[in-house]
């Protein structure tokens, strides 16, 4: 099947599953998980030969993302479970007003159509936004990426097989046969097949959809986090958090990319950084953390000098560019500057500091004294997430169900004229 066909066979669809209740949507979720657990040999035989595919291709990092085992399908099927618990987006009123003339006007929540979602690498992807898509309405079109295809392929016929047993088309979930360049821009110029495209991957994706997409679009994912360790910080609550976000899965866009130490407390702090994140990881078998240091930081641990692009790389991987600032307000200004508008953290004791920091950080997330880790839909209570937003129009942070409805204007009358 071409793409077009594809698009037009999911607009085709578009009807039976905006009309769908509750209740039939739920089944369908919960049918899909079943399928998911059903078909774990499927899906694990073909993301072997994905694995197979892209050792020697790509970094360690990078093969993680794309590694599935028993307990992670499981948490793929959990993870559609949890959305099928959540509330029903679609016909919510959210807001009414009852004229002087008597007309009684609702803003109802409606599907957006056919959400279109381009992703690299994560075959979890998959599951999680063909749950997210069923669950508000919406029929989805996905293209993964073809390190990940075989992976893609067998999750996407397990789901059909759960949307069908569901009494849905099997239209409602589409995963796009041709990984070329060709197909990614043929979703990018579909217009009035396509009524949202999101996009999932790194900064040269999302702007190749950003700069060539005729249809909607969302700026999603690209991630310069970062952790500014205050003068009130408390360091070891500090280091626990900066080692967290930098390490615990470095090769997704919430991890921590920069971290900003304040001047008062750089000389206590950074040999505590060095140890934690270099040595001790070396020590115990880990890859150690490559800390990349501006001029102030570096006299005062051993690293690498940061390059020019160092403060506004994603680096997806055990890197750290550090730098040495002032106060809050040199923080602040350095984040506005490098950050992509992800997700930036203060780790301080200083309520006003605090204060500062999340009026005038303008970012999706913005945290006190916690990891940006955090910023997932899962972590959220969504269920999971179609992406993260990191632009401020329709939808910001990461976007679950509500994010991926519309609305329209619902009028009663009985016989009003103007």
């Amino acid at each position: 099947m071409t793409t077009r066909e594809m698009l037009l066979a999911a607009q085709s669809a578009k009807a039976a599953l905006a009309g769908a209740g509750t209740e039939r949507k739920a089944a369908a979720l919960q049918a899909m998980a079943d399928c998911l657990l059903e078909h774990t040999a499927d899906i694990l035989a073909a993301n072997a030969q994905d694995m197979a595919a892209a050792k020697g291709a790509m970094s360690e990092v990078m093969l993680d993302r794309l590694y599935l085992d028993e307990g992670r399908i499981a948490a793929m099927a959990d993870g559609v479970r949890q959305v099928a618990a959540l509330p029903d987006p679609v016909g919510r009123v959210l807001s009414q007003v009852e004229r002087p003339n008597g007309l009684r006007i609702q803003r109802v929540s409606v599907p957006l159509g056919v959400v279109a979602i381009i992703y690299e690498s994560r075959p979890n992807v998959t599951s999680d936004a063909a749950a997210l898509a069923l669950m508000s309405g919406n029929v989805c079109v996905l293209r993964g990426g073809k390190e990940s295809w075989r992976s893609c392929d067998a999750i996407t016929q397990a789901l059909r097989e759960g949307v069908v047993r569901a009494g849905l088309p099997a239209e409602t979930v589409n995963l796009v046969q041709d990984t070329s360049r060709a197909s990614a821009n043929e979703l990018m110029t579909a217009s009035g097949l396509i009524d949202l495209l999101i996009p999932r991957g790194g900064a040269g994706l999302i702007r190749a959809c950003v700069d060539n997409a005729t249809v909607p679009c969302i700026q999603t994912g690209t991630g310069i986090c970062h952790v500014y360790v205050d003068a009130s910080a408390d360091l070891a609550k500090a280091l626990n958090i900066v080692e967290n976000a930098k390490t615990s899965r470095p090769s997704v866009c919430n991890a921590e990319e920069v971290l900003l130490v304040h001047r008062a407390v750089v000389g206590q702090f950074l040999p505590m950084l060095k140890k934690r994140l270099v040595d001790d990881r070396a020590a115990a078998g880990k890859t150690p953390v490559q800390l990349r240091l501006d001029a102030a930081a570096a006299a005062i641990i051993p690293g690498t000098p940061a390059g020019e692009r160092d403060f506004d790389t994603e680096f997806l991987d055990y890197i750290l560019a550090v730098a040495v600032v002032d106060d809050v307000d040199a923080a602040i200004g350095h984040i506005a500057a490098h950050s992509t508008g992800h997700s930036d953290a203060i780790v301080t004791e200083d309520e006003t500091a605090a204060a500062r920091f999340t009026a005038e950080v303008d970012s999706a997330a913005v945290y006190v004294n916690a990891s940006t880790r955090f910023t997932d839909g899962g972590e959220f209570g969504l269920g999971c997430e179609m992406g993260i937003s990191t632009q401020k129009l329709h939808a910001r942070g990461p976007m679950g169900l509500a994010e991926l409805c519309g609305y329209k204007y619902v009028v009663r009358g009985d016989g009003q004229t103007r």
